[in-house]
């Protein structure tokens, strides 16, 4: 019984620290999408390495197994046999002759699969695909679930990627990793919808960079040059996005930090940007003409606007940028106040939508306006407030991106805030949303892109 309470235990704060992690994304999470000046610190970075103390490996080990006897298959290759066959299209083919402005007009409105294969943590035990595909609360992931997204209507879908998590020290990704990833962006081609395979939770982009760039780089190469090479031969309904919410403390500290440490920062952010482009376009197959998506500073709006973000040089011209929008934090994550803010549990004030409204006006001004594509990599509610504002704030997130020509992808994990799609059933936790997303999204015609 004493074991029985503990297990309980446990997987209510590995299922909290998960939940976090969904907002908050760990080690290069800080305040990535809010105004820069606010000063709102990062939160979830202790939650992981707390939840590590907490219990022995072999603790863990019992943990997913309790999770697996929920319906979880025993491997990720016996995932699907139960399952109805489906047709599905095929991933691998030639690229269309489309701008990437209308590719990111065809991807509509998007879901991420998050808090999945971007799970991290030591006290991941033993370091197998499967542990680190439900260490955050995820069910292991079939094509049926693939699928229900794509059958909600969702035309794209990022899967966020730590490839550290099964790497040999001189860099090599296990070939059962890549072939996972492999596995689920077939799933998700197969079923009509874009895929987004990105570096998510590699925290050596913000630690091994300030200290020793030569090396950061050798690293990041060798990443992009083993994911290039598995899928060169994809058509352009794959996109990759050289990393999630990179920013370097070590070398400016955005609260304090000078004019000049703020100028070397954005400038290495801009170098490694234009090396993912170049080791793409270099890497044969159709990555020479691929779409790809460069990340902002801390993927944060007024970053991304200020002046001193670049975009990479690319002779295709197919690059375009990622934000994401948690904006603003003492509304989206707060549930109590602290010394740097008040939590907000209202949204919907006249002064609410003029802060949305100028920060994606930023956007398109600055970007859409100028032939850059944008997609908003991520957005959603991060705690639970009351469900009418809640839901307003997502829906009108959701507009706000969609009309200025933008792609959103809805941040996506299981057990949400707002328990938006619960993967073990196949149930939609709000409706209301979903709703709202599928008019939005009808309002765009997507007939306009060629060879569909």
């Amino acid at each position: 019984m004493r074991l029985k309470k503990w297990l309980s235990l446990f997987m209510l704060i590995v299922m909290t620290a998960a939940f976090l992690a969904g907002c908050g994304k760990g080690d290069e999470k800080n305040d990535s999408s809010d105004t820069a000046e606010t000063g709102t610190p990062s939160i979830t970075e202790d939650v992981i390495s707390d939840t590590g103390e907490t219990g022995t490996s072999s603790d863990t080990e019992d943990v997913i197994s309790v999770t697996a006897e929920t319906g979880n298959p025993s491997d990720t290759e016996a995932a699907d046999e139960t399952e109805t066959p489906v047709e599905l299209k095929s991933p691998v083919g030639s690229m269309r002759d489309i701008t990437t402005m209308e590719l990111v007009y065809d991807m509509g409105i998007g879901i991420n699969l998050g808090n999945t294969f971007d799970a991290t943590g030591d006290w991941i035990n033993p370091k197998t695909v499967r542990n680190f595909e439900t260490a955050w609360g995820s069910p292991v992931i079939t094509e049926k679930i693939i699928r229900a997204y794509a059958e909600a209507g969702f035309r794209t879908m990022r899967i966020p990627v730590t490839w550290s998590n099964m790497m040999s020290e001189d860099y090599v990704i296990d070939p059962a990793w890549l072939d996972r990833i492999q596995q689920v962006v077939d799933w998700v081609i197969g079923n009509g919808m874009y895929a987004i395979i990105n570096l998510h939770h590699d925290s050596f982009i913000g630690e091994l960079f300030p200290v020793d760039e030569a090396e950061g780089f050798r690293k990041y190469e060798a990443i992009w040059t083993q994911v290039s090479e598995r899928f060169k031969d994809y058509n352009d309904y794959l996109m990759f996005e050289s990393m999630n919410e990179p920013g370097f403390d070590a070398i400016w500290n955005q609260y304090t930090g000078t004019q000049e440490q703020k100028e070397r920062a954005f400038d290495l952010l801009n170098r490694i940007n234009q090396r993912f482009v170049d080791i793409v376009r270099a890497s044969g197959g159709n990555n020479a003409e691929r779409h790809l998506l460069i990340s902002a500073y801390y993927t944060n709006i007024d970053y991304a606007n200020n002046g001193l973000t670049k975009m990479p040089d690319d002779p295709m011209g197919r690059c375009a940028i990622s934000v994401h929008y948690y904006t603003p934090w003492t509304w989206v994550a707060l549930t109590k106040d602290e010394s740097w803010g008040k939590a907000q549990w209202e949204w919907g004030s006249p002064e609410d939508y003029e802060l949305l409204n100028s920060q994606l006006d930023l956007m398109k001004k600055n970007y859409v306006d100028k032939g850059i594509p944008v997609i908003v990599g991520e957005y959603c509610m991060c705690s639970k407030k009351e469900k009418k504002y809640s839901d307003l704030w997502e829906i009108e997130v959701t507009r706000g991106i969609y009309e200025r020509g933008m792609c959103p992808i809805y941040w996506d994990v299981q057990g949400s805030a707002t328990n938006f799609f619960n993967r073990i059933t196949l149930t939609w936790g709000n409706p209301e949303v979903l709703a709202a997303m599928q008019e939005i999204q009808a309002t765009r015609d997507f007939t306009k892109v060629n060879g569909k």
